[in-house]
């Protein structure tokens, strides 16, 4: 009996080291200037505030994912990013299920909220609004990019028919990332 006692200390403690070290470094980025690789940071701060036209987003594709700040509440995470008609999109699968709306809640609070967010892509900052897409021609485009792109490159019409039932379905969530300037004003 004192034998497992003391193996449950044991295993107690060498559970506890870990979640208490995840949540200390969890906590600890929660106002860095962006995120980490494993946990959400705060706003982003460093870098040139884009103020230009337009950019031509195709240098994108050859980016994996860029920083997005949400600014209500304000926190920053890694994410897909992909260009399809000279727009920018950023998505969030598995949404369609509670454990991927806890764990994608930035997806939530951005089409709950006002949508407005700054993306970094190196020590460049550029301030967008997140629209919302569940339907249109333009899914065409963007589902293609995104299995092209993070699906392993088997870009075939059932593979973007699929992705495109997933984001009308509301499995995925696809949000293009809209200059500020134009929101309403199109």
């Amino acid at each position: 009996m004192k034998i497992l006692k003391i193996v449950l200390q044991v295993l107690g403690i060498l559970l506890l080291i870990p979640a208490v070290t995840m949540a200390t470094l969890r906590y600890d980025n929660r106002n860095a200037d962006g995120p980490s690789i494993l946990f959400p940071g705060g706003e982003l701060v460093s870098g040139a505030l884009y103020t230009g036209p337009e950019p031509d987003w195709r240098f994108t594709d050859d980016i994996f994912t860029i920083e997005l700040q949400l600014n209500d509440p304000l926190s920053s995470r890694l994410i897909f990013i992909l260009e399809s008609e000279g727009k920018i999109y950023v998505v969030s699968g598995y949404m369609g299920t509670t454990l991927g709306r806890l764990w994608k809640h930035w997806a939530v609070q951005a089409d709950e909220g006002d949508g407005m967010a700054v993306l970094r892509i190196g020590d460049t900052r550029y301030e967008r609004q997140l629209v919302r897409i569940k339907e249109g021609p333009v899914l065409n485009g963007v589902s293609a990019k995104l299995v092209a792109k993070y699906g392993g490159g088997n870009a075939t019409s059932a593979a973007i028919a699929n992705t495109r039932q997933t984001i009308e379905a509301g499995n995925t969530w696809a949000f293009e990332l809209a200059p500020r300037s134009t929101i309403g004003g199109e």
